[in-house]
């Protein structure tokens, strides 16, 4: 059922915009009419079926994940009491208050009207709803499940955006004590040392080294700020391209795994991520094959990318999924044992949900680590600083009350 904007002016004169959503768009100017409006400008909005690159913590464009997961149980809910999918989806387009998802769940609707299954219209919209969403859907369709599935949806797409903010939160006030020391440096060397470096000049005496040091700091990035800040965007912008070849990806990667702490966090929210992901999939009935390309491609470390295509060569050939994992080394031995475990037993679907709720506590815990960590080197490095110029400035000082 389309979906149409409107503006108008009602009983007393004040201006009206809304949407309306009806059968076409004779139907809206009557019920617009219907409310005592006096319409000004009627148009059907279009859903954005963009195509675009999965992301799965960026689950939708202007669509957020609350709103998404929020959906998709409502949605579980109805096609539970028996509701059909197409009374269902027309039900919620007028629920939900996101404009963007409304607008989705409306072209739904229709396609689903037309005799499109469910997840063949979800593909229609890339940006809002991911491969594992699309998969997801397909084998609870085909399984008869669909309701189970959906709630397994928002369960683990919250859990996977939860993981994020964890990681979001944990950086956020490293990252904002450094830039506000680096923006507190530059003022100081810019503004405040060229006036103190003014009473030194008249005192005519030879200055401490770092006193001069301070005062070559402090010319350069009076004279070359513009140069400074203009270097720094360039190397970052160099770096950012490099990374972004086939080469420097690989290279860059390979340096995130070997990194003290940061190196063991990485290969930690990658198995979260392989064993969470996997687990949902298979256990929504998604073919392992389909599922370990669909892990693939959501996890972001190349070279623990190319051990889950070497998995998925391995389980094509009739061979084991741990085989190519433990070959990689970037897979800890704990993990690959208890997936063995799971394959002999029959019970491979708990077993990585197991794994996964294990190392996302430990991801949880080596955030917390890490923090403790950076915070008291943040501070040891910004009072550095600080000690610098104060050094700077009270060794001449004290030079010259000696004098007087």
């Amino acid at each position: 059922m389309p979906i149409y904007s409107y503006k108008g002016l009602d009983r007393t004169g004040k201006e009206v915009k809304n949407t309306i959503n009806t059968e076409s768009i004779v139907a809206a100017k009557q019920r617009i009419k219907s409310m005592g409006v006096m319409l000004i400008e009627i148009k059907e909005q279009k859903a954005q079926g963009t195509a675009g690159k999965p992301n799965l913590f960026k689950i939708g464009s202007g669509v957020p994940v609350d709103d998404l997961a929020m959906m998709t149980r409502q949605l579980a809910t109805l096609i539970r009491a028996k509701i059909q999918i197409v009374e269902a989806l027309a039900a919620l387009t007028d629920q939900v208050d996101n404009a963007n998802l409304r607008l989705v769940l409306a072209d739904l609707r229709q396609k689903v009207n037309e005799g499109s299954s469910l997840a063949k219209a979800l593909q229609d919209h890339p940006k809002v709803f991911n491969s594992i969403f699309v998969n997801m859907v397909e084998a609870g369709e085909a399984s008869g499940t669909l309701e189970v599935v959906l709630l397994r949806l928002a369960d683990f797409t919250e859990s996977q955006v939860k993981l994020k903010n964890k990681i979001r939160g944990a950086m956020t006030y490293p990252a904002l004590m450094g830039i506000f020391g680096f923006v507190m440096m530059n003022v100081i060397f810019i503004f405040v040392i060229p006036q103190i470096a003014k009473i030194f000049t008249s005192m005519k005496k030879e200055l401490p080294l770092i006193t001069r040091i301070c005062i070559q700091i402090s010319n350069f990035l009076q004279d070359w700020w513009w140069a400074t800040f203009a270097g720094i965007i360039i190397a970052v912008f160099l770096i950012h391209r490099y990374i972004n070849t086939e080469g420097g990806r690989s290279k860059w990667h390979a340096l995130q795994l070997r990194l003290p702490m940061l190196g063991m966090l990485t290969k930690m929210i990658n198995v979260s991520r392989f064993c969470s992901t996997l687990g949902t999939l298979l256990n929504s009935g998604v073919p392992i094959l389909a599922a370990l390309t669909i892990v693939k491609n959501l996890i972001p470390n190349v070279h623990m990318k190319d051990a889950v295509e070497k998995a998925r060569i391995s389980v094509s050939e009739g061979a084991s999924l741990t085989g190519p994992l433990m070959q990689s080394g970037h897979f800890p031995t704990l993990v690959t044992h208890m997936i063995r475990l799971g394959e002999r037993t029959g019970e491979l679907e708990p077993m990585l949900k197991i794994i996964s709720e294990n190392y996302e506590d430990q991801v949880q815990s080596k955030i917390n680590g890490l923090t403790s960590v950076l915070e008291p080197l943040m501070m040891i490095f910004l009072g550095a600083a600080v000690g610098f110029i104060v050094f700077a400035v009270v060794i001449p000082m004290m030079n010259l009350n000696s004098l007087r």
